[in-house]
């Protein structure tokens, strides 16, 4: 399961502003410009919390693109909805040298339906301007005016939000009533909050950076967070869509999530009360009944998402998603934790932030804004079992690489927990096949194949097992790198295990895989499972090396070669060992049989910066054996 799937429905804009009037690039600070593809030149973010359910945001913005690369940085996407209301987009184009090209404003935006392909109904939407600028540097400033009805998010202020963003100056200003409690998090922030009151009582939180350098976008990099600057800002007290609460840590925020968005949410019908229990029945053990209903549950329903004002946040009835046979993740997990409740089987709600890479709940401060999906825990003794509710054919007890290894929020009725969701080690995450191959004078492959993928690799053929054989056929050709490839026969058998499996059995030919003389044939030696994605050099590098799961891909594939040829260069005999993985290719020809077996393992972690270069340099050369050929040529007429 790859796709998104969002939980919560927040308000997301850019936080950026400008004072100067002199957009002239001669003036940037030439410091900053190593690694940047756009400057900001000077932004400012005012918050002013009048009341609960009043927030006002004022933003304006000036950033300098230096280049194509930057364009993306200048594109304008104002999230509204009927909590977060839009008022006064204007702005400025200007040139390099500062002069003023064009003006823009609310009607040159467009206005467009943010909603998912996988929602019912959302009420999300976007306004969205991009600068017809093809000439470089350019410089757009614009300003807008946000009025929030809502106080259980507030913005989280990212001065350098993307890499290759420099910044000459940025500030932060966040106004409140002196009794506003808040709780906040700077992360990489060179500076602290200055806190001060004024004569009128009015509480200001400031931040303020300048002249910060662009930071170069790097291969195998951490979760941005890590290294970006931000400041995460959530209140203690609350308002939203008519609801109220408090919280200042995840146990409490927990504990208002389980009493006041799913108690009470968990009624079923009868009829389906007692088909549970029949189904149940003859089962002892609590985790077959689990898995039994488990499996009901993904007979019965599919995933349409619903987003709408407190629907961002609470679940259906699940009742309702009982009787229209559809939900959300939200839904889905608090029908699933209903109908195990019947069969006295304890569960608890998860709030988790899916997706790749591996991002977790941070224990030192709470936020909604830390989730965007839903996921069930069965806390049985000795045995945590953790089920994603929105896939139709995942197998009972497995998340897939979109939830592993990383902190979520259970919300129970004694408060919230944080706990780790089960991590996939390499040797769990397989990928083994065994191939045997006929290549004939003409040069045409032909054979039988049989991959298995386990684990985290479930993902690469998970998503194909509920296709038509047609589009079978048609996504195999296009992952293999067979040309002219033809399809014999194609096959998948599926073990539902807690660690899932699926076993690919494919038939096929192809023409002129060998390129055919007279006396040699000459092919490459892995047709199917080349590496391709070597990451470029990199000098000074500044972030450490992070592989955010490890794998284990092991090939065995036989030719059978036509009598009478030889192999006429040195085999293949590649052996590489390094602490973030291995690599093993070796090539042996003994009677007609041309044996390959290759090994590829790569360890997930995080590791020195300094050990970047041995990375590139070990999948460079698993790169160039992988592409190894051999030439037969023919001894005998």
């Amino acid at each position: 399961m790859k796709r998104t799937l969002l939980l919560f429905l927040l308000p997301a804009v850019s936080f950026v502003v400008h004072a100067q009037t002199n957009y002239s690039i001669d003036l940037i600070h030439k410091n900053i410009l190593p690694y940047a593809s756009a400057v900001v030149r000077n932004q400012e973010t005012v918050v002013e919390i009048k009341s609960a359910d009043n927030v006002l945001t004022h933003f304006k913005t000036a950033i300098t693109v230096l280049n194509i690369n930057g364009d993306h940085l200048a594109r304008v996407m104002i999230w509204h909805n009927k909590t977060t209301l839009l008022h006064d987009v204007k702005g400025v184009i200007y040139d390099s040298f500062g002069k003023q090209i064009r003006k823009f404003n609310e009607s040159n935006f467009e206005d467009l339906d943010a909603s998912h392909d996988f929602s019912l109904f959302e009420d999300s939407r976007v306004k969205y301007y991009s600068p017809a600028v093809t000439d470089y540097p350019y410089t757009i400033s614009y300003e807008y005016e946000l009025r929030s009805k809502q106080t259980l998010t507030l913005p989280e202020w990212s001065p350098n939000p993307n890499t290759g963003l420099a910044v000459e100056k940025s500030s932060f200003k966040l106004l409140c009533k002196p009794d506003f409690n808040l709780s906040y998090k700077e992360i990489n922030m060179p500076q602290k909050a200055v806190i001060t009151t004024g004569d009128g009582g009015t509480k200001s939180y400031n931040w303020e950076v300048t002249d910060l350098k662009a930071i170069r976008e790097e291969p195998y990099s951490p979760d941005d967070k890590t290294y970006l600057s931000s400041v995460e800002i959530v209140p203690q007290n609350f308002y939203y869509d008519g609801f109220t609460g408090s919280f200042t840590d995840w146990i409490s925020l927990g504990k208002w999530t389980y009493d006041r968005l799913l108690t009470g949410r968990g009624g079923l019908p009868d009829a389906t009360i007692s088909r549970i229990k029949t189904l149940t029945a003859n089962i002892t053990d609590p985790k077959e009944k689990a898995r039994k209903i488990y499996e009901y549950m993904q007979g019965k329903t599919r995933y349409i998402s619903i987003q709408i004002g407190i629907g961002g946040y609470q679940p259906m009835l699940a009742s309702d998603v009982d009787r229209l046979n559809y939900g959300d993740c939200k839904a889905l997990v608090n029908y699933t934790h209903a109908l195990l409740k019947i069969a006295n089987i304890d569960s608890w709600y998860c709030v988790v932030q899916a997706g790749t890479p591996k991002v977790s709940m941070q224990p030192d401060i709470a936020s909604m804004n830390q989730g965007n999906h839903a996921i069930l825990c069965i806390p049985f003794k000795n045995d945590t079992t953790w089920l994603e509710c929105t896939s139709q054919q995942i197998p009972f007890g497995f998340l897939s690489d979109f939830t592993d290894d990383r902190l979520v929020l259970a919300c129970t009725a004694e408060g919230g927990k944080l706990l780790h969701t089960p991590k996939y080690t390499a040797d769990a995450n397989q990928q083994i096949r065994r191939a045997t191959f006929n290549i004939n004078p003409q040069g045409v492959l032909s054979g039988n194949m049989e991959t298995i993928f386990r684990g985290l690799q479930y993902d690469n053929r998970g998503h194909l097992l509920t296709s038509s054989a047609t589009e079978q056929s048609k996504m195999i050709k296009n992952i293999y790198p067979i040309n002219d490839m033809e399809i014999a026969s194609l096959s998948f058998k599926h073990d539902r295990a807690a660690l899932p499996a699926i076993v690919e059995n494919l038939k096929l030919t192809a023409p002129d895989y060998a390129k055919a003389t007279n006396n040699s044939l000459n092919f490459l030696i892995n047709p199917v499972n080349r590496f391709k994605n070597v990451p470029h050099a990199i000098r000074s590098r500044l972030t450490p090396v992070f592989i955010n799961e490890g794998y284990v891909n092991e090939d065995e594939i036989t030719f059978n070669i036509p009598a009478g040829y030889k192999l006429e260069r040195i085999p293949l005999n590649v052996h590489l060992n390094k602490p973030f993985g291995s690599y093993d290719a070796t090539l042996i020809f003994d009677n007609n049989h041309l044996i390959y077996k290759r090994t590829l393992r790569l360890n997930d972690g995080s590791y020195a910066k300094d050990i970047y270069d041995e990375l590139v340099e070990f999948l460079q050369k698993v790169a160039d054996a992988d592409n190894y050929s051999v030439s037969m040529v023919r001894t005998t007429n």
